[in-house]
């Protein structure tokens, strides 16, 4: 009987050498990945494919109307009111010299440490009926009443807007202020020479050439307001998230709650559509043969005021008043009584979580990039590009589109266990905290591997390519060479992706087995009783732990725009 000889290329050497050396083990982690992030949305489209036509006609006569509106004018008016805020004050403090400059350039960012959700629940406990200042203007004025005067109702779409554009204006901020630091000077100098005013410098210079970083700050800032539910739910604001969350646990259809999920994905797609749009063709460097920024420039004493309070109001409202409100509410309520065995518990629980998610994140995202990196194929890139878009699902329609799989996996471990010890092991992951993780490191896996390329773009390839002539094997370059190198690097996604699973509350709230609390549905639970003063110690270090990766942020972000522009200022001088 004759065999049939496979072509040479189907062989492991040329599968090997096709993969330009990388392990087979680490191009198969890459695609596993790939195919986890994938999951979730397979999952959703089966599961709400299985709905009944009847609910689907149900849902767009009765809940899809008000949320898609709702969910729209949110995202319309933290749109405008972040960008402006983002925009104005970058500009301010990058264009121009006036009275404590410096010192807000630092704090201006700050707000993205304090969690929406912990904002709403304050601005609803200063800003309502029976908080301080209408309690206040009622005993000044003499009213007796809500019916003698008229105050901004914090519990609408308004102060929804308002609360979220408070703490997310500095994604705006951060990516506008980098791009407005980097602009040639000469552009600026021939239009003050033309007689432009310095509004019509901002108008027509400064915003068209930090279109592309606007584009991306607002689409990270659009995609934080859609994900939140505790200050949309708190603030009455029915918006997607609520009504995926208020279908899926108070009126039990998991296929409509999906069907809605469905509908917050495409929100997700056209966002980040239109992010691509705005930084389509729009690419500026500096001149390399005079890389000079600009200069900025000394307001008169009351211009120099008057910015000083523009940008002092975004941090004052935005950090310093939930901060402030909060150590009040923890020293005068004596709180620090509650630093008892169960709120130990949640601490640790929350810090375990958060530290097995941060592990497992660095391990997925270091052999994502340096397998990437090492074969440079498409499956590759097409994978890491897919692993990338994790952090763009909502937490709650990650969590809904888990629950088949995470299912699925336990059912094949219980068969495999059962096989072997012809006993039933029940749910491993989803009957435990596993979910949450898994939630995690899908959601914020972006942030990883976005540090970790960064770092490695700033390794010189000659590192790597004496290492293969010397006859380095790829595992080797990557623990000798690669990863001594990417310590800063590693260290600075490790802070941010743990931080951002201790503020997580949506997929958390969702996946959490019974009797399991993180500091995030600890303040979420106190809030929902109406009683957000007893979840002020747990929503304080939130702030606290948040606190560290932003100042590290924008330490980082200032030393290295410094120097950038030291280094430019002395080039021309010399």
């Amino acid at each position: 009987m004759s065999t049939i000889a496979l072509p040479s290329h189907f062989s492991a050497t040329a599968l090997r050498r096709a993969l330009n050396g990388a392990p087979l083990w680490s191009v198969a982690v890459v695609v596993g990945v790939a195919a986890l992030v994938l999951a979730p949305l397979v999952s959703l489209l089966h599961i709400a494919a299985q709905g009944e036509a009847t609910l689907w006609a149900k849902l767009i006569a009765d809940v899809l109307p008000a949320a898609l509106l709702d969910t729209g004018m949110l995202l319309a008016g933290v749109a405008i009111l972040a960008g402006t805020i983002g925009i104005g004050t970058a500009w301010l403090v990058t264009a121009h010299r006036f009275p404590g400059r410096d010192v807000l350039a630092w704090l201006l960012p700050l707000p993205l440490a304090v969690p929406t959700y912990i904002t709403a629940y304050i601005y609803v406990e200063i800003f309502d009926a029976a908080g301080p200042v209408q309690m206040g203007l009622r005993g000044l004025m003499g009213w007796t009443s809500r019916a003698d005067y008229w105050f901004p109702e914090i519990r609408s779409i308004y102060g929804c807007i308002f609360v979220m554009s408070a703490v997310l204006y500095p994604y705006v901020y951060i990516a506008s202020r980098a791009m407005f630091l980097t602009q040639s000077a000469s552009m600026i100098e021939v239009a003050r020479t033309l007689g432009a005013s310095r509004f019509k410098l901002f108008r027509v210079i400064a915003i068209p050439l930090a279109r592309p970083a606007l584009a991306v700050g607002l689409s990270l800032a659009l995609l934080e307001a859609l994900n939140d539910i505790g200050a949309s739910e708190y603030l009455g604001v029915r918006t997607l998230t609520v009504s995926v969350f208020n279908t899926w646990l108070n009126r039990g259809s998991l296929a409509g709650a999906a069907q809605i999920a469905c509908v917050m994905l495409a929100v997700v797609i056209l966002l980040i559509m239109l992010e691509r749009r705005g930084r389509r063709d729009r690419r500026y460097a500096l001149s390399t043969r005079r890389p000079r920024t600009t200069q900025p420039v000394r307001l008169s004493a009351a211009g120099g005021w008057l910015a000083a309070v523009i940008c002092a109001v975004p941090v004052l409202m935005g950090f310093i008043l939930p901060l402030a409100f909060l150590i009040r509410e923890v020293a005068s309520g004596g709180l620090f009584a509650q630093l008892d065995e169960a709120f130990l518990t949640h601490l640790l629980t929350t810090i375990g979580l958060s530290g097995a998610a941060t592990l497992t994140t660095l391990a997925l995202g270091i052999v994502l990039v340096t397998a990437s990196r090492l074969a440079r194929t498409r499956l590759t890139r097409g994978a890491l590009a897919v692993s990338g878009i994790g952090y763009a699902i909502p937490g709650t329609v990650l969590a809904l589109g888990l629950l088949t799989p995470l299912v699925g996996i336990d059912s094949v471990i219980g068969g495999i266990w059962r096989w072997l010890t012809g006993q039933h092991l029940g749910l491993i992951i989803m009957g435990s905290a596993a979910g949450i993780v898994v939630a995690y490191v899908i959601r914020f896996l972006p942030i990883a591997t976005g540090s970790i390329s960064a770092g490695l773009d700033r390794v010189s390839p000659g590192l790597e390519d004496a290492g293969r002539i010397l006859g380095a094997k790829p595992r080797e370059l990557v623990l000798k060479i690669q990863i001594p190198l990417l310590r800063p690097a590693l260290a600075s996604a490790a802070l941010l992706v743990f931080v951002d699973c201790i503020k997580e509350l949506s997929a958390t709230l969702l996946l959490r087995p019974l009797n399991t609390e993180t500091l995030a549905t600890l303040v979420y639970g106190h809030a929902s009783r109406g009683a957000f003063e007893d979840g002020s110690l747990a929503a304080l270090v939130i702030v606290l732990v948040g606190l560290v990766p932003v100042i590290q942020l924008v330490r980082s972000a200032e030393g290295r725009q410094t120097t950038r522009v030291s280094s430019a200022s002395a080039s021309v001088s010399s």
